[in-house]
Formats: structure tokens, C-alpha cells, sequence
């Protein structure tokens, strides 16, 4: 049976899990103007970040890339990442298993 979420309605923050089976883990990502989420890796998991609203910069190792609503970023979870936001940002975050 599908489960469906509203992700604008969770509360949690700066991560609120989108659906309680976490496999593959989805959240919902939100940041203050400014707030940034230290650099850290998801070994083992190929990772995709989708723009919601506002802007996000992306730092993936020693690259940064700036993520508008409507972006999607797929990268390895061996990479070191933070994001930071440029303003006030939302976006969703998928962690799926890497084969």
C-alpha cells in the first residue's frame, strides 16, 4: 500500500523524516538564512537532494553548488558534503542504498 506524506507539514528541523519506512531514508530538509549543516558522509548510500524553495549551497567535497527550487543533485555519499543556505531553504533528501 503507497504512503504519502505532505512534506510542508512536518515540523521537525533542520531533518524531518518524510515516511517512517526508512529505506530508502527521505527527508525534508530545512534551513535558516545562513544555517549550514556541518561537512560529514553517508557511506554506503547514493544520495539526491531536490530544491524545494529557497537556495542551498551545495559543498561536495572541495566543489560547491548553488541548488534553486526545482534542482536535483544526485552525488555518492562518499563525498563529503554540507549544505548551507543562502536564504531561507527547504529541499527534500533521499539516501538509497548503494549496490
Amino acid at each position: 500500500m503507497p504512503e504519502q506524506t505532505a512534506v510542508d507539514e512536518l515540523e521537525e528541523a533542520p531533518h524531518a523524516e518524510v515516511f517512517e519506512e526508512r529505506s530508502p531514508r527521505t527527508v525534508r530538509l530545512q534551513l535558516d538564512a545562513g544555517e549550514a549543516v556541518p561537512p560529514h558522509q553517508h557511506p554506503g548510500h547514493d544520495i539526491v537532494l531536490y530544491g524545494i524553495e529557497g537556495s542551498i549551497d551545495l559543498r561536495l567535497d572541495d566543489d560547491s553548488y548553488g541548488v534553486d527550487p526545482g534542482d536535483a543533485v544526485r552525488f555518492s555519499g562518499e563525498r563529503e558534503i554540507s549544505p548551507k543556505a543562502v536564504d531561507d531553504a527547504t529541499a527534500l533528501v533521499v539516501f538509497a542504498p548503494s549496490e
